[in-house]
């Protein structure tokens, strides 16, 4: 029984140490390191740049916290918005600020604005595998543009784990899973709502982070990290 109860511990140890691990692997997990993320409109062409930097990082066991500065860049490199978001990883589920998924056009239009949002994540668990349904999240914000009042309303869902594949962009090579979702964004302006909706594709490499996206309307790629 004593052999028995120490496997048994030694088991659970092991996946303790497993998923710390992978929380400190995540690029958003390492303090200094900058993160280039090239933004390609519909037809494939760069049409901007995305930068994070992260500026914090925090680690309990196999629990994480960072902080995360970004820096939106247009197609001639001017800079058109900052922000800054936090990034979890609780047991090796990364759990991403929802407002980093906001497009690029809106990142611009609130750039200015003063916006008021719970912290709502989306979450990658680390153990994920073909097939799986990924949880949905939704995102509700306020936003007062030089005295006009809008609301938001982001809801992402239908994630699912469609297969496996092997993504390479100039800043490297990664075993991913490709996720298929469905976003829908409300924003409404004196009460009258604008919805649009987006279908595309996340890969996510488990233990490293988000590679590239992709819908009809364009994407985004890792093109360098320092």
């Amino acid at each position: 029984m004593r052999t028995i109860t120490l496997l048994a511990g030694l088991f659970c140890m092991t996946v303790l140490q497993s998923n710390a691990q992978d929380c400190k692997n995540y690029y958003f997990f390492q303090k200094n390191k900058t993160i280039e993320m090239t933004i390609y409109n519909k037809k494939g062409d760069a049409n901007g740049k995305q930068v994070y930097t992260v500026s914090d990082v925090s680690n309990a066991s196999a629990d994480a916290k960072a902080t995360v500065n970004s820096e939106l860049f247009d197609k001639k490199g001017k800079s058109i918005a900052k922000g800054h978001s936090e990034i979890v990883c609780k047991s090796g589920v990364m759990m991403m600020d929802m407002t980093m998924q906001l497009p690029q056009q809106q990142q611009e239009q609130f750039s200015k604005a003063n916006v008021k949002a719970d912290k709502i994540y989306i979450e990658y668990p680390a153990g994920m595998k073909v097939g799986d349904d990924l949880k949905d999240a939704t995102l509700d914000m306020t936003i007062d543009n030089s005295g006009m009042t809008q609301t938001v309303n982001m809801v992402t869902s239908n994630r699912k784990v469609e297969v496996k594949e092997s993504v390479t962009t100039t800043a490297g090579t990664w075993d991913c899973f490709k996720i298929s979702f469905k976003s829908k964004i409300t924003i409404k302006t004196m009460g009258i709502g604008i919805p649009f909706n987006i279908e595309g594709f996340e890969w996510f490499a488990p233990g490293f982070g988000i590679v590239k996206t992709e819908s009809k309307h364009g994407g985004t790629a890792i093109t360098a990290i320092k």
